[in-house]
Formats: structure tokens, sequence, C-alpha cells
């Protein structure tokens, strides 16, 4: 297994070239995926571009595109990206303007399950389970086994259309209790097919996804899969039930890396983010009735939990402890002490968001001065920004609320 160094000791510099899969990224720093908020009608905008353009100037090794769903229904909002071939130039587009500022790009791509908004899609959101959720006031449709063998596939073309629109990588979500990290609850799942049950029964989703959007790459760009560590929330995905479901996907053998996350988009964001809820935010995006609803009984959704620099690192040793598999830490990353503790523990590569968003030169920064320190305050005030098109609030003022802003809250950035 690997310890709390590489093998011979050295430590790996995160600001140098690194492997990932097939690909060479110019430093072990990602973009984390955050939902951007600047997409219309599925398609790729000028201003998506210029969002991930900053962030490749700014000197990551990778950014992160989100989120692509991989079908309708599967969407947080309908105004999201949908793989099909419409939606090919204007990533292409995208991914060589990243490329020409020197960074890697990759697409997250992943069904949105429960988390998906029927109101807004137009069509009932799928689940492992017949759900009621409070905040659409709708049912969850429990999906059959044709809705998993077709969602299967979809990744599966999803990621080669990614490959054929020259992502250098994809990134599967398998958390935030998006479809199939809804299917690894023991909470959400209540199942008694083979997709439910036992863990085997109720990771069998995240496995099969795996393997055919690695059959559809063969190869030719890198895999990664964002995996929950806990849900943070009773009954859900604990650390001991994820690490095995690491030790699964390993011995598939169909991820070059996992990025370690936490938090259920669904019953308690802000276990990813940490920090102070921005209940006054929310409710100012949201259109009466919601609005009174969100100031009345926000809290009961968005908790606030401590912030510290690093802060999913103690259950990402679990996970490191017990794969060999390349890992992506996540969670309160924001100068060169943090990145290069986690260098030390075994990680090989670190992903920034909310930083980011503040500084999106923050890498450069730290690159000419080790000693720089990251601005951001952890506020989270841009968790409420999404509705408007994802940003730091702090150095200007908010944009005009767009058509998403009649919707239920349950979309997140990242950490």
């Amino acid at each position: 297994m690997t310890g709390t160094a590489p093998p011979g000791g050295d430590v790996p510099d995160v600001l140098a070239p690194a492997r990932l899969g097939p690909v060479t990224l110019r430093n072990r720093v990602i973009k984390a995926a955050t939902y951007e908020g600047l997409t219309r009608k599925g398609l790729v905008t000028d201003e998506l571009i210029a969002f991930h353009v900053r962030h490749a100037a700014g000197g990551v090794g990778m950014t992160t595109v989100a989120y692509c769903a991989v079908a309708p229904e599967g969407r947080t909002d309908r105004r999201q990206i949908v793989w099909r071939p419409e939606a090919l130039p204007g990533l292409r587009r995208l991914t060589e303007a990243v490329h020409a500022e020197g960074a890697a790009v990759s697409a997250q791509i992943g069904h949105a399950g429960p988390v998906a908004d029927p109101r807004s899609n137009r069509a009932p959101a799928l689940a492992p389970s017949r759900r009621f959720h409070a905040a659409t006031a709708t049912f969850t449709r429990a999906a059959t086994r044709d809705d998993l063998t077709r969602i299967v596939r979809a990744h599966a073309g999803a990621a080669a259309m990614a490959a054929e629109a020259g992502f250098d990588a994809v990134e599967i979500h398998l958390g935030h209790n998006y479809l199939a990290s809804s299917f690894l609850s023991p909470r959400l799942n209540r199942r008694t097919d083979s997709y439910g049950g036992d863990l085997a029964g109720r990771a069998r989703l995240c496995l099969e996804t795996a393997r055919a959007v690695r059959d559809a790459t063969g190869g030719r760009i890198a895999v990664l899969a964002k995996l929950n560590m806990d849900d943070g929330v009773r009954g859900g995905l604990r650390i001991d039930e994820a690490a095995e479901v690491a030790r699964l996907l390993e011995r598939d053998g169909s991820l070059d890396a996992l990025e370690l996350t936490a938090g259920s988009s669904l019953l308690n964001p802000m276990y990813l983010f940490r920090g102070e809820a921005p209940l006054k935010e929310f409710a100012a995006a949201m259109r009466p009735p919601l609005r009174l609803g969100v100031r009345l009984f926000g809290g009961l959704l968005l908790h606030d939990h401590p912030y510290r620099d690093a802060y999913l690192l103690e259950d990402a040793r679990r996970i490191r402890a017990a794969v060999d598999l390349p890992l992506v830490l996540v969670g309160g990353i924001t100068n060169r002490r943090t990145m290069d503790r986690a260098m030390r523990e075994g990680f090989q590569f670190v992903a920034m968001a909310r930083a980011l968003l503040r500084e999106p030169d923050l890498v450069e920064r730290i690159r000419a001065d080790a000693g720089t320190e990251s601005s951001c305050v952890h506020c989270n005030k841009c968790m409420a920004a999404i509705y408007g098109g994802t940003r730091c609030v702090l150095d200007d003022p908010p944009a005009p609320r767009g058509p998403a802003a009649g919707g239920t809250g349950r979309r997140a950035t990242a950490p």
C-alpha cells in the first residue's frame, strides 16, 4: 500500500510536471469542477470559455469543466451542457482555448439523479428508490434496469465525445449523492435487486460506469472519478465503505486517479464546503415564495461546519492507506504549505476551487512567491452566485439573476 510518501521517499514538487494516465500536466494543481452557471441551451458560451481560460492562464495544470450531463433528465438545470453532437463545436473551441494557455482540460461527466431539478428538466428525477423531495414537491422515480443500462452507455458515449472534442481527461461524478453516489448510500438505496443491498450491489453502478468509460476511451485520455468519502448524513455512505469502493475501483483498473470529496448536494451541501452557510445570499437569489422558504427553513439543509485548511485530509488518509491508485486531495487547499503537506502524505495531485474563484492567478503567484496566502475568506457567498455566473462576489457586484434563479438551490460549486 502507499504510505505517507511515494516509493523511495521522494516528495514530488507540486509545481513540477506530472503524469496523469496518458497525459502530462505542467503541474499537480487541478482546478476542481465548479458549476459555472455560464451555459445556455445546453451549449458552450464565450463566457464559459473565458472562465476556464482565466484559470488556465493563472497557472493550473488542468481545469475541469462542470457539470456536463450524460442525459437530459440528469441535469440540475436545463441550461446545462448535455453530451450530444450539437455541443461538440463549442467544446472544441473551449479545449483549444485552454490548450493555448498551456493547461490541460477535463470534462466532468455524470447524471444528477435525485439532485436533478425535475421542474427545470420537465422530467422526473431518477433515484435508486422512490423518494419525496420537499424542495420541489415531487417524487423521484426509481430507476429501472433499462434506465441504468441506458445511463451507463450514455457515460461511455459522453467520454468518447470528450476525447473527440479535445479533452485531456474526463471526471466521472460519483459523489454528492448524484445518481451513482445515491446508489452507494444505504439511506437512499433501498433496492432489493442486484443494484442494492450489500456494498457490492450498491457499488455496481459505479463500477459499470467506470468500466464503460474506460472501454470507450481506450487509454486516449485520462479517466478520473470524484468519489464521496462520507455523505455527511445519518445513514449515508461512510469512510469505511468508501475505502472499500475505492479498492473495488482500483481492482477493476478503469481509473487513472480518484478525487476524494464529501457531502450531499441533496441532504447536506455544506459538509463539502465548510464554513458559514450563505442563507441570506441564497434567499436573495430566489423568487417568491422560495425566497421566504429559504429564509425560514434553509437552515435545516444548509448547516454550518467549521472550516480549516485541508479539512478532508483525515478521511483522505484512510483512502490513501487502502489503495495505491493516484489520489487528488480537495478541500481547503489554499497555499503552498498545504500543497506540500499533501505531497508528503502521498497524494499525487491537489484540487482547488473557491481560492481560484477569488484569485484565478493564485498558482502563478505561489510559483513566484511560496509564501503567498490566498485571500479567500471561505464566506461561501460564491455558492449563491451560480444563478448568474459563478464567481467570487467580494470584488464585484452581483450579476443580474437569470432564469435559473427560480430553481431549487440544490446545486453546489466545489470546495
